[in-house]
């Protein structure tokens, strides 16, 4: 008997795989805790302390005059400095200059005969022989605050953020700017693999080398020409069909070059014996070539749709920036720029953003490989 050893390299793509899988899954499942956690616990530690307890330091702005009672001939004002979160309370203070100056459940003097008791479970109670003034006491606390997490991020995203209205912009613009460009593809890959006409070669590699041409060099001459159509004809420029032809141009190229090779590799009596039966090229594609191109066209169509979808420059170039037009990444980079400290609604955001594109990749993601490998085995 043989032993069959793995190699070192085998072994070292193993391990270079593995990393890589371990470098995406944790920013995102960082993402995802972070979504769901308390907007406080968000700033006072990392996500990876999500599952502890942590110490925060809190402040508190006590009621003035409204919320005082009269007991006894003294007035009293009582409240929770921990605004009603689970916590136990270590320190308090009553400046910002020292905020851990007394220890919990001892009676302090905060001047003018006022006096301040703090409980370790946060509820405080203030004491004055005089009416308090209208601006409320602040109370300074050390607590140590048990996880907390919450759905309450993503409600307020869906309902408040306008992210709905976004979500539904992102889909119209991502699924026609992945099926027109897949179906354009797949009849010019065909007409390259079995067709024979003039300069077809040529015209191959002028496709090709289409590929190297950076998105960004384009965008201005096709803005300028959006812009020359729509005062020649009076229709406006940047409108979704404007988006879908950029997005069909910017994925020409890598779709044609990816469906040409597999087409190619379709066996040659297929198409010979359909021919012989008196079919013609358009049947031949219908009926043939695209039920066998289905690995081809979804391993596009994956590449496609997470382009479209998380695109943020074209989308910015090409459409209008209202909200019956405005798509999820905008949506979220107006959130980065007016609200950059609320991370717990730029999280919840975030992941809502790419919750469809998991979806897509893994539906799809077992045509990947196939397609990626299209071309590489000849039929026989």
């Amino acid at each position: 008997m043989h032993s069959h050893k793995k190699s070192p390299l085998v072994w070292f793509s193993h391990i270079t795989v593995l990393l890589l899988v371990i470098l995406w899954t944790i920013p995102t499942f960082g993402l995802l805790v972070t979504s769901l956690r308390d907007k406080d616990q968000i700033v006072a530690s990392g996500w990876w302390t999500s599952l502890s307890t942590s110490t925060q330091n809190l402040i508190h702005r006590a009621p003035g005059a409204e919320g005082q009672t009269e007991e006894n001939g003294v007035y009293v004002i009582t409240g929770n400095a921990l605004d009603g979160t689970k916590g136990k309370v270590s320190h308090f203070g009553t400046s910002s200059l020292n905020p851990t100056e007394y220890d919990v459940d001892q009676t302090v003097d905060i001047g003018d005969g006022q006096q301040l008791t703090v409980e370790r479970n946060g509820d405080y109670r203030m004491t004055s022989p005089e009416p308090f003034g209208k601006r409320g006491q602040r109370i300074f606390v050390t607590a140590e605050i048990p996880p907390r997490f919450t759905l309450e991020n993503y409600r307020e995203v869906v309902t408040a953020e306008g992210l709905g209205q976004s979500f539904l912009n992102s889909l119209t613009v991502a699924i026609p700017s992945t099926i027109i460009p897949v179906l354009v593809a797949a009849y010019a890959a065909y007409a390259l693999s079995w067709m024979k006409f003039p300069f077809r070669n040529l015209l191959l590699a002028v496709i090709i080398g289409l590929l190297v041409v950076p998105l960004q060099m384009s965008l201005i001459p096709l803005l300028k020409m959006y812009g020359w159509i729509g005062r020649e004809f009076d229709v406006p420029a940047k409108t979704y069909v404007g988006i879908w032809l950029a997005h069909m141009g910017f994925g020409l190229p890598l779709a044609i070059y990816l469906l040409r090779n597999y087409i190619a590799g379709l066996p040659r009596e297929i198409m010979e014996s359909a021919r012989v039966d008196g079919a013609n090229d358009f049947t031949i594609f219908n009926k043939i070539i695209l039920p066998l191109s289905y690995p081809a066209l979804a391993s596009f169509a994956i590449f496609q749709f997470l382009w479209t979808w998380n695109d943020l420059l074209v989308a910015t170039v090409f459409l209008e920036n209202s909200e019956s037009t405005i798509v999820l990444t905008v949506r979220l980079r107006e959130l980065l720029g007016s609200r950059g400290g609320n991370w717990e609604i730029l999280t919840a955001s975030a992941f809502i953003s790419i919750l469809v594109p998991l979806l897509v990749f893994f539906a799809l993601q077992r045509y990947l490989v196939r397609g990626l490998l299209a071309g590489s085995v000849k039929g026989g």
